[in-house]
């Protein structure tokens, strides 16, 4: 999650409702609406937790919304809850949001714990699957062309070739069998209805879930109250579009999800005031791409336009954040690029520069 430049700027900032006054400490639980606790995990990070949802399953004890990283403070966090949170009841069913490791990291951990299944969206579960392939293998030059590409130092690549594969080694491994979830799908968890509403932009194929009877919308990552979620473009897929895909989705949601309801966020606290802050994440990337295409009057790289979508500088002594902002900063440039307001050139080094169309 990044914080972009457009929070500095004097946008109509919605007055949001946070109706907890404390999060409840890991290992602890507090509960947010009947039959569903709210969970909280350290993370070891800069942003350094992420909330967790369990739902009253009835008899099958508690259905799980996310897991946490695979750290062994996550481990000794989960077993406290075991053993004082949980009515003695075990946990029937895991969902996962989405495949990044601080959502999916212990749920091959907790499936095999209690016999249950995982359920995931497809794209979601085999990407993770192949990601955490990855592990010991040397980065591939396909990689290393498209880091050179943005604009990055030697010592910048030497740094990514080093870390190359550590994807994997924050998730306990996935079972070999899943239960899919599907966009539009309804949910019967305990006493109530679920929806499945999918989106994308930030990963491939992103499940939230949302009750209308409990008023509840469990966001993940898809809607965040004090931060914005990253939205890049990765190695594997270096002319896609995930901006256009994360614009789609914030008014997919709007459309789909009524105002009344208590976000259930994986980050930061839960909040109400869905569709002012939907409106507030799209107006500020509009802002941001105007200011970003404003900059283009001279051809820049990708790591020369970093100050015009950020508010810290990123440098190289950070390599997780150098990798995040500039996937951030490619699919900004991709977008104006498809909507063809941007033309690139690569130069006889093979380094891309990225320079606004004058009509």
């Amino acid at each position: 999650m990044t914080e972009t430049a457009a929070s500095r700027e004097r946008l109509d900032k919605p007055t949001l409702v946070y109706p907890f006054e404390q999060p409840p400490p890991p290992g602890e639980a507090l509960e947010v609406a009947p039959g569903v606790m709210w969970l909280r995990m350290p993370l070891p990070m800069h942003l350094n937790h992420i909330n967790l949802w369990a739902i009253d399953d009835g008899a099958a004890g508690w259905a799980v919304v996310d897991t946490g990283m695979r750290t062994d403070e996550t481990l000794a966090a989960w077993r406290q809850l075991f053993a004082q949170a949980t009515d003695g009841r075990r946990i029937g069913r895991v969902f996962c949001t989405h495949m990044h490791p601080d959502h999916v990291g212990m749920a091959g951990w907790l499936v095999r714990k209690f016999g249950c299944r995982l359920w995931m969206t497809r794209l979601e579960y085999l990407n993770c699957r192949v990601l955490t392939a990855d592990t010991g293998r040397e980065a591939p030059e396909d990689a290393v062309r498209f880091y050179h590409r943005a604009g990055w130092s030697d010592g910048a690549i030497e740094n990514y070739r080093a870390r190359f594969g550590n994807f994997g080694k924050r998730i306990h491994a996935l079972p070999d069998s899943y239960r899919r979830l599907h966009d539009g799908e309804t949910l019967v968890i305990g006493q109530h209805e679920w929806r499945v509403i999918v989106g994308t932009g930030h990963s491939p194929e992103h499940a939230c879930l949302y009750s209308p009877e409990l008023k509840l919308l469990v966001s993940g990552d898809q809607v965040l109250p004090r931060i914005s979620s990253n939205v890049s473009v990765h190695p594997t897929e270096p002319d896609e579009d995930p901006m256009s895909d994360w614009l789609a989705s914030l008014a997919k949601i709007r459309a789909a999800v009524p105002d009344d309801v208590l976000v259930l966020p994986a980050h930061n606290e839960p909040f109400r005031g869905l569709h002012a802050r939907l409106d507030y994440l799209a107006q500020g990337q509009q802002r941001t791409l105007a200011r970003l295409l404003k900059t283009l009057a001279e051809p820049k790289r990708v790591i020369d336009v970093f100050g015009a979508l950020f508010a810290r500088s990123i440098g190289e002594a950070d390599a997780g954040l150098l990798n995040l902002a500039t996937g951030e900063s490619i699919a900004c440039l991709n977008h104006l690029m498809k909507r063809g307001d941007v033309r690139r050139e690569v130069d006889a080094d093979g380094v891309a520069w990225y320079r606004r169309v004058v009509y």
